[in-house]
């Protein structure tokens, strides 16, 4: 089995394609967003894994995503950025829950997976 990291650090990889498969990590805003309102934010994380999509050669049509809210009372919030992001006939398998994230300051957090493929 061939892999391909994207984003490798001596912590973690940002992303690792495995078998035609990109597995994202979990993406958090980065620190200019911080602080900002769940919406920003969502929208940096968002942006962060077009970035990351495009490195790996495919596009927005996900398989899965895990989301995590500082407070889930935000989720409609986070929604209204996801839904003007994700095209409605390609939505992903989804699970969005409330979690204690790194920081206050940290609101959302998400997870994905994507096909890629195969050279």
């Amino acid at each position: 089995m061939t892999m391909r990291k994207i984003g490798a650090g001596p912590r973690l990889s940002k992303g690792v394609i495995a078998n035609g498969t990109l597995y994202l990590s979990g993406l958090v805003p980065r620190p200019a967003t911080r602080g900002k309102s769940v919406k920003e934010q969502t929208a940096d994380v968002l942006h962060q894994i077009d970035e990351l999509l495009a490195e790996a050669g495919t596009d927005r049509s996900m398989l899965s995503a895990m989301i995590w809210l500082q407070d889930i009372r935000t989720v409609d919030d986070f929604n209204a950025i996801w839904e003007g992001w994700i095209a409605s006939d390609s939505a992903p398998t989804r699970a969005c829950v409330e979690a204690r994230l790194q920081s206050p300051a940290i609101m959302v957090e998400v997870a994905a997976t994507a096909l890629v493929e195969q050279a």
